[in-house]
């Protein structure tokens, strides 16, 4: 494990100050992006704490409010502001130029305000249905933060990265991953499952089919990006991971409840 690319990994997802001691190489994101996975399993833990605690303060569906606000808080909404721009390039663009410009903007559109309520609205249902069992909040908190994340991160090297030109500022993004990379972000999500299949009731055909739910969804969000862009930018990335990470949640549902 390589310290500077999960404290670099830390400070791209996250509001959490991090310090570096010496400078950033230039490749460094790509190979950080391994580490993606490992930062939302962290998140994940930490929110279900923090589910833990407010429950036994307030009923459920304030905890749930109180542990999205908190994961919002701590990512800087960072995935939720990819998703909300690619349904507003996608919804409001009529050739990729036009969607890449839309994607750019600061701005919040209708479409994108409409995707990130019901986006939000559902993981509340979704977690609140949950809430019966800590157990099963647990699951679900650790699960949907550390295989969305390496279901998005893995999108990188299938799809090209694309700019509107080469003078465009866009955000940050990992442009390829290293075997490395790629080999730690597949035991991060390996060891979780691993993990919480030994001491949780989630069973070994709920894992079967959480991990074809999630292959399913990483491929149509492919061709999506592909379809509308050719391609893939950092918004998209982010858009795949709310869309895995409301599918984990959904298919955890149907499972348990």
């Amino acid at each position: 494990m390589n310290k500077q690319h999960f404290l670099l990994a830390v400070s791209f997802l996250t509001r959490v100050p991090v310090h570096f001691k010496q400078e950033i190489e230039d490749n460094a994101l790509s190979e950080a992006s391994g580490y993606f996975a490992l930062v939302g399993l962290l998140l994940g833990v930490a929110l279900a704490a923090v589910y833990g605690v407010a429950s036994w303060i307030f009923p459920p569906s304030i905890a749930v409010i109180l542990t999205l606000a908190l994961g919002i808080l701590i990512t800087g909404a960072f995935h939720e502001d990819g998703f909300a721009d690619v349904w507003d390039g996608f919804g409001g663009g009529w050739t990729v130029s036009q969607k890449l410009s839309i994607m750019k903007d600061s701005r919040l559109g209708t479409y994108g305000a409409s995707a990130l309520i019901l986006l939000l609205l559902l993981k509340f249902q979704l977690l609140t249905s949950l809430s019966d069992s800590f157990i099963h909040m647990f699951c679900a908190l650790v699960l949907g933060h550390t295989l969305s994340r390496a279901m998005a991160t893995s999108i990188i090297g299938k799809l090209a990265y694309v700019q509107e030109d080469a003078q465009s500022k866009v955000k940050p993004v990992a442009m390829s991953l290293s075997s490395h990379a790629k080999d730690f972000l597949a035991l991060t999500s390996l060891y979780a499952l691993f993990v919480l299949w030994l001491f949780t009731p989630l069973s070994l055909m709920s894992v079967i089919i959480l991990v074809a739910v999630l292959f399913l969804t990483r491929q149509l969000c492919i061709s999506w990006f592909k379809q509308q862009l050719g391609g893939y930018t950092g918004d998209c990335l982010g858009g795949a991971q709310q869309c895995c990470e409301i599918m984990i949640y959904l298919t955890l549902v149907a499972l348990w409840v």
